[in-house]
């Protein structure tokens, strides 16, 4: 019998802290792959399906 543990994701809180250095994290990985060209075929999809943004 195994035990489960229920999180209520709106409910955690993270400090500023952990996420400023989260967001320093993510964000070069970000531009990384929408520089590739793995990440710029995929914007170009993206794009097709939401003309809204290709302004």
């Amino acid at each position: 019998m195994s035990d489960t543990v229920k999180v209520n994701r709106n409910e955690v809180e993270l400090s500023e802290e952990i996420l400023t250095s989260f967001a320093k994290f993510l964000v070069p990985e970000i531009r990384k792959f929408y520089q590739s060209e793995e990440g710029k075929a995929y914007y170009e999809k993206w794009l097709k399906m939401h003309p809204e943004y290709a302004a």
